[in-house]
């Protein structure tokens, strides 16, 4: 096909009106748009011209910057967790880089705990909330520590919650971690979509909503939604506001990643100002 014909069959694709997509071809769409965003690069791609007709899932991640303190959070007996203690003590969501690369938003008034040899001693001891990414390591299983639970993973994202004495809420995201609870023989394994409560000495598993849909919705709609959750304003080319885009967000991911993909999609270039806390596209 030559390149008239091409562009005549993209511009009708492009007028064409977007219908309402179902989950599953949503992922479906992901999978494929995945394997060739991602694949090892060899020369520019013709797919980011077809980007307006396909729904594609988006990622979302937050925060940067960290205060450190002192010793461990809190003496347990059943681990050794000391030197080193990250306290959010700002209003903002905080990025930390972990020694094995893993990395944790910490929400505000929330702190984490980790020993010195953390490299094979994979435990972190959370008070308040804290969602992390963890990097996969099978000689050394990651932990995470609050209040009487365990939660267990070799490899994946999940957020832990634990603002009172014994109470923890875990949010799964990707991969699968394994529940314990101090005392109890039981293990619980959760898959994406699934949150594990735990209180008053009882657990519930649940599914959740962790994705954030645009069905067929303005591109400056998705703008204001990384502004509302990340902090940065969003400009974009006076012509672009009103394209439509069907889009499938993941709440915890990395902003970059969103910027990138739009970037593709729409053959755009953007830059970040962290001074002004903007986003320009061009």
């Amino acid at each position: 096909m030559d390149e008239k014909k091409i562009e005549e069959e993209l511009k009708k694709i492009w007028d064409e009106t977007p219908i309402s997509h179902s989950d599953s071809e949503k992922e479906v769409s992901w999978q494929q748009f995945q394997a060739k965003a991602f694949a090892p690069k060899k020369q520019s791609k013709p797919w980011r011209h077809y980007a307006a007709a396909a729904a594609i899932l988006l990622f979302v991640l937050v925060g940067t910057g960290l205060y450190f303190k002192g010793p461990s959070l809190v003496n347990n007996t059943d681990i050794s967790i000391a030197g080193n203690t990250i306290e959010n003590t700002s209003s903002i969501i905080k990025s930390i880089v972990l020694p094995d690369s893993s990395r944790v938003e910490l929400s505000p008034n929330s702190k984490i705990a980790y020993a010195d040899n953390f490299a094979v001693n994979r435990k972190v001891e959370v008070s308040g909330e804290a969602y992390f990414k963890v990097k996969k390591d099978k000689k050394h299983p990651f932990q995470v520590l609050c209040n009487e639970t365990t939660t267990t993973v070799l490899g994946t994202s999940f957020t832990v919650t634990g603002h009172n004495q014994n109470g923890v809420e875990v949010a799964l995201y990707e991969g699968s971690v394994q529940m314990n609870v101090k005392n109890q023989d039981k293990k619980w394994i959760l898959k994406p979509g699934e949150k594990f409560t735990y209180g008053n000495e009882t657990a519930v598993v649940a599914g959740f909503n962790r994705f954030m849909d645009f069905d067929d919705e303005k591109l400056s709609n998705v703008s204001l939604y990384i502004e509302s959750n990340y902090g940065y304003k969003v400009m974009l080319p006076a012509e672009y506001s009103n394209q439509k885009i069907t889009v499938r967000i993941n709440k915890k991911e990395d902003l970059k990643t969103i910027l990138e993909l739009i970037s593709e999609m729409y053959n755009l270039n953007f830059e970040i100002n962290e001074d002004l806390k903007q986003i320009t596209f061009q």
